[in-house]
């Protein structure tokens, strides 16, 4: 991911070792120290404690959290900054990403919609947005019990603060999917999750839609189920042969009606 940047016109990359002990990511993290690289060392506290530690450390408006299982494409840097530059309206910008791993494939992401993402998170955290919203919200979550979900509680407090979000409708960066990743593992706890995000004051209106919205997911499967027995009812023989025995008397109350 170092690699990725190198040759990017940045004005800083910084390096969060989050307490590793691999043998490979120690001696990365020492060329990346010796190349320059800003590092910043500290205890195995979490992931939004390692994102909260880079950012704090940065000096530029507009930040990028580049994990270690995405590998950023040439000029995604470049388009996602002249964006956030010529529109100060803006807050977020996100792109399209490339699968390699465990799956392969792009990865086309939605344009922005709040109840799209009130229902789930279609937006990476290889995203860039402004300091200042990260200022604004108080940062990533220290105490998110499930790892991997940290990006999606952040968006919904920046959304929540109003913050823009733009899609970049094309590759920005390459995600590697494991089998083992934080983020998988967390949908064995997928209530306790949702509890636990909208269960935050500042979320009471995204919980209520979110109720709101599901209520109305159900009643439509309901309808849709009625049509659908109604249709297989019209469809029986047994209906066809007594919808045309009783037309005789259909037609007589008609004209029934019409005489009275």
């Amino acid at each position: 991911s170092v690699d990725q940047v190198r040759n990017e016109n940045l004005l800083e990359v910084i390096v969060v070792d989050d307490g590793s002990s691999e043998v490979e990511t120690t001696t990365i993290v020492s060329q990346a120290q010796e190349g320059g690289y800003s590092v910043v060392p500290q205890p195995n506290c979490g992931l939004g404690v390692a994102l909260n530690a880079g950012i704090r450390r940065a000096k530029g408006e507009f930040i990028l959290a580049l994990a270690s299982d995405n590998r950023l494409r040439d000029a995604y840097l470049n388009e996602g900054v002249s964006l956030l530059k010529k529109n100060t309206y803006l807050g977020v910008v996100y792109a399209d990403a490339e699968y390699f791993g465990e799956r392969t494939g792009r990865c086309d992401v939605q344009e922005f919609n709040l109840l799209s993402l009130i229902r789930g998170n279609f937006i990476d955290a290889c995203a860039l947005f402004r300091k200042k919203l990260w200022e604004e919200v108080g940062g990533y979550d220290e105490q998110m019990p499930w790892t991997g979900w940290e990006d999606w509680d952040f968006w919904l407090r920046v959304a929540y603060r109003q913050g823009t979000f733009v899609h970049l409708a094309k590759v920005g960066f390459d995600h590697r999917v494991r089998g083992d990743s934080p983020s998988l593992q967390a949908h064995e706890h997928h209530l306790d999750l949702l509890n636990y995000i909208f269960g935050k004051p500042e979320m009471a209106c995204y919980r209520l839609i979110r109720e709101m919205d599901e209520q109305v997911q159900t009643l439509r499967a309901r309808i849709q189920s009625m049509e659908d027995l109604v249709r297989d009812i019209k469809g029986l023989r047994s209906y066809r042969l007594a919808h045309g025995l009783l037309a005789p008397a259909r037609w007589l109350q008609k004209l029934w009606r019409f005489f009275r």
